[in-house]
C-alpha cells in the first residue's frame, strides 16, 4: 500500500503530519510506504534522517502550498506545484494508492475533481462524518459542507454513496438510509426534501427509512442520514464544539469520548475515481496516524470500484 501525504497541509503542519508518519510507520507492516509531498527541506529538517534511509519513506519536493483561507478555484489554478496539486495527480497518475490531506478542505475537494475527477454518473462528490450512537453504534451523515445548496436527485446520490460507504467500508451489510427533515412525515420539511422523498422511496438501491429528526442522530432508526452540506456541517460543528465544552469541563465520558475526531482521523471524498482523504485542519499526529489507517482501510475495502459498478448500472438502466 503506497500512501501519498500532504506535509504541508494542516493548521500544525509540517510537525503533525511527520509525527503522524512515525507513529503509522511503527504501527503498520512493511507492505506499507509513505510519500512525503511538501518542500523538502522542511521535511528533512523535521524527520528523522534514519527514516531517509528506508525504502519505505519517499519525499517528492514541491515550492507551492495551498494556505487555508485560500479561495479554492483560484489556488488550484496558480499553484500547480502545490503539496495538494502534485499528490493528486501522482493519485491520478498510479504513484501512490491514496492521497491524504489536513489542508484547506475546498481546495483538496475542487482539486480532486480537476485531477482525479468524478465516477461517470455522480452529480456532486460528497464528504461524510460520523456520529456514535448511544447503543455503541455510529451513524453517517452526508454532506457536511461540500455541497451547501443541493437539488433532490443530488441528494438521492448521497444515500446510495453513504449506503455503499457504510457498507464496504463499516461492513454493515444492509444500512438503513434516512432523509433529514423537521418531521418524520413525508409532507414535512422544506421544498428540497418534499421533493427529495419519493425518489428515495422509490429507490431499490437503498434500505429507506422515511425521514429522520434530529434526535435521531443518536438512536439506531438510520445507518445514513442524508442532507444538504449547509445543514450538515452545522450539525457536525455543533456536535464538535459541545465535545469540546464537555472536555474543558470534564464532564466527558465513555459515550463523549466517541466525539473526538482523532480517533476516527479523516473521511473519504465519495464520488471520485480514486481515494482521497480529508482530515480536520486541526488534526494532530494522533488524528494522522487514524487517517492513514483509514486510508487504508477504504483503499482495501473497494468501495471505489463498487461506487462505479453501482452507478454503471444505473446509468445503464436509464
Amino acid at each position: 500500500m503506497r500512501i501519498g501525504l500532504d506535509i504541508m497541509g494542516g493548521d500544525y503542519a509540517p510537525k503533525a503530519p511527520l509525527e503522524g508518519v512515525r507513529l503509522a510507520y511503527d504501527a503498520l507492516p512493511d507492505s506499507v510506504s509513505f510519500t512525503l509531498i511538501g518542500d523538502k527541506a522542511i521535511i528533512n529538517d523535521e524527520l528523522d534522517a534514519r527514516y531517509f534511509g528506508d525504502d519505505r519513506i519517499r519525499v517528492v519536493h514541491t515550492t507551492q502550498v495551498i494556505e487555508m483561507g485560500e479561495s479554492p478555484t483560484k489556488a488550484i489554478s496558480q499553484k500547480q506545484d502545490s503539496s495538494i496539486l502534485v499528490g493528486l495527480k501522482m493519485l491520478r497518475a498510479g504513484e501512490i494508492d491514496v492521497f491524504l490531506s489536513a489542508g484547506n478542505t475546498g481546495a483538496v475537494y475542487v482539486a480532486a475533481l480537476y485531477t482525479v475527477r468524478a465516477i461517470e454518473g455522480i452529480l456532486r462528490p460528497s464528504i461524510t462524518s460520523i456520529i456514535p450512537k448511544e447503543n455503541g453504534g455510529f451513524g453517517i451523515i452526508l454532506d457536511v459542507g461540500a455541497n451547501a445548496d443541493c437539488k433532490q436527485d443530488v441528494l438521492l446520490q448521497f444515500g446510495i454513496l453513504g449506503s455503499l460507504y457504510a457498507k464496504y467500508v463499516f461492513g454493515i451489510e444492509n444500512p438503513k438510509v434516512g432523509l433529514l427533515n423537521i418531521g418524520s412525515e413525508p409532507e414535512k420539511g422544506n421544498l428540497l426534501t418534499q421533493a427529495a422523498y419519493p425518489l428515495f422511496e422509490n429507490n431499490p438501491k437503498i434500505d429507506f427509512v422515511g425521514n429522520v429528526e434530529g434526535y435521531d442522530f443518536f438512536n439506531d432508526k438510520a445507518d445514513v442520514i442524508v442532507c444538504d452540506g449547509f445543514t450538515g456541517n452545522v450539525v457536525l460543528k455543533t456536535a464538535e464544539t459541545i465535545y469540546q465544552i464537555m472536555k474543558k469541563r470534564g464532564l466527558t465520558d465513555e459515550y463523549f469520548r466517541r466525539y473526538d475526531y482523532e480517533d476516527y482521523g479523516g473521511t473519504p471524498i465519495l464520488g471520485i475515481n480514486k481515494p482521497v482523504m480529508i482530515g480536520h485542519g486541526v488534526s494532530s499526529p494522533h488524528a494522522f496516524m487514524n487517517m492513514i489507517k483509514m486510508g487504508i482501510q477504504v483503499t482495501e475495502s473497494k468501495l471505489i470500484d463498487n461506487i462505479k459498478q453501482a452507478f454503471e448500472l444505473e446509468h445503464q438502466n436509464g
